[in-house]
């Protein structure tokens, strides 16, 4: 198993993970890889390093996996791999909920622009308008002109249903 970190322009970073070099080369060559924070097509390998256990050093133990491991109540990736069935369903659940959290915590503190995102993000960042957090919807390319001009963007792919009013 290959585990590749992936980039797409706007610079959302995220792993693959392919049975092989080939099977990386032939998905990106067919455009199955899409970024899956604004589904671009355009995805990049990033540079990696490997992890060379050395004297001193636990095998299969790296700084990264030790970060995860003070997460509360959180596997760590190697652990997670080990769960059983019930444990990766209740596993996914919380991961889910989190999510479902984070997401309904920003939607509640920021302000729907809805297709105006891109003409008051720019009207906020050049004192036009009042600071405040606004969410909206934009095209990558609209995205990429704001980075351009300095602007913060964060793309949070949102479901449909979480748009209508947050129960």
């Amino acid at each position: 198993m290959k585990v590749y970190n992936l980039a797409c322009p706007l610079n959302h970073q995220f792993e693959g993970w392919f049975s092989s070099e080939e099977d990386f080369s032939s998905q990106q060559e067919r455009a199955v890889l899409c970024c899956p924070m604004c589904d671009s097509i355009e995805i990049a390998r990033m540079p990696s390093a490997p992890y060379i256990g050395g004297k001193g050093h636990q095998h299969g133990s790296s700084a990264f996996e030790d970060s995860e491991r003070s997460t509360p109540n959180l596997p760590s990736s190697s652990d997670a791999m080990h769960l059983s069935p019930e444990q990766k369903m209740l596993f996914q659940e919380k991961m889910q909920s989190m999510m479902l959290q984070v997401v309904r915590e920003i939607m509640e503190k920021t302000e729907n622009v809805g297709e105006c995102f891109a003409e008051e993000a720019r009207k906020i960042h050049y004192k036009e308008s009042p600071e405040r957090s606004i969410r909206g919807v934009t095209t990558v390319d609209e995205a990429a002109e704001l980075i351009d001009e300095g602007i913060e963007v964060y793309s949070l792919p949102v479901s449909p249903l979480l748009k209508n009013t947050l129960q």
